[in-house]
């Protein structure tokens, strides 16, 4: 801040020198007016109020006002020796830089000051010349010297603060739409994070469930061995192709083929593969299905495959119930497992209630998941009709 105020003051400095130069030339020229009854100071004279002028100009910028307060008497004294275009010219800026720099209500009070002394300008010319012409031409130099510089000013202030306004207006909205990108992204990665953990946590869980049971139970029979390994390589499969799903759609983004979503159709396939030595999972579907929209179908598969999940992660011995039921406008998903110590007691993070919760929450339905009777009851209700049917 010291620089800039420094760096300014050696400017103005500047530049009252080369005004300072320019006046010299210009008195040397005779370039003043001269009044009728023939008065006509001497060069030193004259040089007096061009002095007092250049000397207020280095605080043109840094103490505007100040600069034009130490101006003025010179002006004046410059005009009652006659009138020196150096001097107006450099009165002029003082004008200016007082009406730019300093505060707005000075820009305003110079206003009228100038507009009334170029009228006081304009009478004293017509009375002392005895014209009205002389009147006229005495208050258009008075306005050109004194009210052209602050109107100029003015002018400048209101566009630097339009264009400081609009600068304020590009910030705010590159801001804004910096926080929507991030906003965005935080979305995608949380939709990502949701569908990689249903993807993974369903198959890699039934894959390491039963593959566990082999190794524990000895002496299992061949019959039990194929089914376990039949079901191993069932979910490997599945989960694979549902990776490849996902690195298409990552790679080539929405349009990817709508058909290999997972649907609710597939919800029987799901729930016959899922299941341990010691737990079965069966389907019922009441109502009839609707047309779906494809977030809603995709939502409410991922519950069901989540919540069996779940199931085969922490469930007691018995029968895992699956109902799904389209009515009234809604999928009403109910899933019921067996409480109990005895479950597989796989590790979990808790993601899976999050993100069931946040898919319900996305499509405005409801989720709840507790105990319920002596089971674990998962229950989510996803409107149908309000998303219009869209993809």
């Amino acid at each position: 801040m010291h620089r800039l105020r420094r760096l300014t003051t050696r400017q103005d400095a500047l530049i009252a020198v080369a005004a300072l130069a320019g006046g010299l030339a210009v008195l040397a020229a005779h370039g003043h007016t001269v009044w009728s009854d023939g008065w006509n100071p001497p060069f030193p004279v004259r040089l007096v109020p061009l002095l007092g002028l250049c000397a207020a100009m280095p605080l043109r910028r840094t103490a505007p006002l100040t600069g034009l307060l130490l101006a003025t008497p010179f002006n004046v004294a410059d005009v009652a020796f006659g009138p020196s275009l150096a001097t107006a010219m450099i009165y002029g800026d003082a004008l200016y830089a007082a009406s730019l720099y300093g505060r707005r209500r000075t820009a305003e009070w110079l206003l009228g000051a100038t507009l009334a002394g170029s009228a006081a300008v304009a009478v004293a010319a017509a009375v002392a010349l005895r014209g009205v012409a002389a009147g006229v031409l005495g208050a258009s130099v008075a306005g050109v010297v004194w009210v052209t510089p602050v109107l100029t000013a003015m002018a400048v202030r209101e566009h630097r603060s339009r264009a400081e306004a609009e600068r304020e207006r590009a910030e705010q909205v590159a801001r804004l739409a910096e926080m929507d990108r991030r906003a965005a992204v935080t979305a995608e990665r949380a939709r990502m994070a949701r569908e990689l953990h249903d993807v993974i946590a369903n198959h890699l869980s039934a894959v390491a469930l039963h593959s566990s049971a082999v190794l524990k139970v000895r002496g299992l029979d061949r019959e039990g061995v194929d089914r376990a390994m039949e079901v191993i390589r069932e979910n490997s499969v599945q989960g694979l192709a549902e990776m490849r799903r996902m690195i298409g759609l990552l790679r080539e983004g929405d349009g990817a083929d709508p058909a290999a979503r997972p649907r609710l159709a597939e919800l029987d396939r799901l729930v016959r593969r899922t299941g341990r030595p010691d737990l079965s999972a069966r389907l019922e579907v009441a109502g009839e299905r609707p047309e779906l929209p494809a977030a809603v179908e995709l939502a409410a598969y991922r519950i069901v495959q989540e919540a069996l999940t779940n199931a085969l992660k922490h469930a007691g011995s018995g029968c895992a119930d699956v109902r799904v039921e389209y009515a009234g406008g809604h999928v009403v998903i109910d899933v019921l497992s067996p409480l109990g110590r005895d479950g597989s007691r796989l590790p979990g993070t808790g993601s899976g209630l999050v993100g069931m919760r946040e898919r319900a929450a996305m499509l405005a339905g409801t989720f709840d998941a507790g105990p319920d009777a002596g089971r674990w009851r998962v229950h989510a209700e996803l409107p149908v009709g309000s998303l219009g049917g869209a993809a």
